[in-house]
């Protein structure tokens, strides 16, 4: 008897120990199922059902969700398919300008001269160095003229010069469609338009200074001296980018990617070049992706789900890109392109991400936090779509589906 309660105690002993992993215990004592587990289950569960929704059944589905608080995958579904981007190809460029120039950088337009003061008079040329800020407006050209002034320049007897050679002389991006009404790309905008020096001048003459100039466009040679130089922040720009998914301030952005690589002409090669190097860094290999542009209306673009995924991975694991990023993406049902998606329910105000939408293509990809307070991000790219509103209903049961 003796050595058969051994037995038993032994047995007892080692089912407890074999069960151990699969029980944890509350405050007081009672036992219960591994919660995660059981959330891990449910959410892959409910995501493997959306598999079969109907519109699969003649569109492409490209899909990833990571849990990064615990750094383990979710679910996938062709993750490494190739698709277009649209302005989820805005994350790529955002994410990309943070890791390179960091989030104190600043875009600057200068004003320059080149040639003698004799009294309050400039006997030369004034030159407008561009550095492609899409933020400055027709009130910000006040005090470009009033600076002029205060400089002590009253008189101009000579040329008012556009330096645009910040960039190449492309007005339009690679792969763009010919019939969209796109803004042109040019490192010298008041309004997103191309007038800065006539907007210069106009308002030089409002602020008392007297213009005998024609006007042309050259680079700023040696030996010029700088009157102004008007900053943005990064974040200005990243904030129209992200929340109104502006496309001229993502191809603002792409080039100043290019300039940063190369001391020459910024090229949209340049830009791509760095993108590429970012994702070799990242353990991906590069030449399974094409970037033509910064906003993602090329048709020659083409990334995955899973590279998104691995670039907001990178931004969560680096404060100073997180930081920048996360405060200007859209929110679910309260601002920018998502203020009228996931209006209620676990979603709304808790999926921070990323639209895109151009014919035939629908894609999202951000940040989320799940029911049991982990931290996800995702991306869900959705192509060969009739109604982009197919997608965006899709993406939305999606974003449900890993918050519920």
């Amino acid at each position: 008897m003796r050595k058969h309660h051994i037995l038993s105690f032994l047995f007892l002993a080692f089912s407890f120990v074999l069960n151990a992993q699969e029980v944890i215990f509350t405050d007081n004592g009672q036992s219960q199922g591994n919660p995660y587990q059981e959330w891990l289950e449910g959410t892959r569960s409910r995501l493997q059902t959306l598999m079969g929704d109907k519109l699969l059944g003649h569109t492409q589905l490209g899909l990833m969700v990571y849990d990064l608080t615990t750094n383990q995958t979710i679910f996938t579904h062709n993750e490494r398919q190739r698709q277009r981007p649209a302005s989820v190809m805005k994350l790529v460029t955002s994410i990309t300008a943070l890791d390179m120039l960091g989030g104190n950088y600043d875009y600057r337009t200068s004003i320059c001269y080149k040639g003698h003061l004799v009294g309050d008079t400039l006997r030369g040329d004034l030159y407008c160095v561009g550095g492609f800020d899409p933020t400055i407006t027709r009130s910000d050209m006040k005090a470009f003229a009033d600076t002029i002034r205060n400089f002590g320049i009253r008189c101009v007897v000579g040329r008012v010069v556009a330096d645009v050679s910040m960039k190449d002389t492309l007005d339009y991006g690679s792969g763009w469609c010919w019939d969209d009404d796109n803004d042109r790309i040019t490192p010298l905008l008041v309004d997103k338009r191309d007038q800065f020096v006539s907007i210069l001048m106009a308002e030089m003459r409002s602020a008392g200074i007297q213009l005998d100039v024609t006007t042309a466009k050259g680079r700023l040679p040696q030996g010029s001296k700088e009157i102004y130089c008007y900053r943005s922040s990064i974040d200005k720009v990243l904030r129209q980018m992200m929340k109104k998914s502006d496309n001229l301030y993502a191809e603002s952005m792409f080039y100043q990617i290019a300039r940063a690589s190369s001391p020459q002409t910024a090229k949209a090669a340049d830009a791509s070049g760095a993108i590429k190097r970012l994702i070799f860094r990242l353990g991906l290999d590069p030449v399974d992706y094409t970037f033509a542009d910064g906003s993602g209306l090329s048709h020659y673009s083409y990334i995955s789900a899973e590279l998104i995924v691995r670039l907001l991975l990178h931004t969560y694991e680096n404060r100073e890109i997180y930081d920048h990023l996360y405060p200007t993406l859209p929110i679910a049902g309260v601002d920018g392109t998502l203020e009228k998606r996931m209006t209620s329910g676990v979603c709304r105000g808790n999926v921070h991400a990323k639209t895109g939408t151009v014919t035939g293509v629908s894609t999202l990809g951000g940040f989320c936090q799940a029911s049991n307070g982990h931290t996800l991000c995702f991306a869900i790219l959705n192509q060969g779509l009739v109604r982009a509103s197919d997608g965006r209903a899709f993406q939305d049961k999606v974003c449900e589906a890993i918050c519920k």
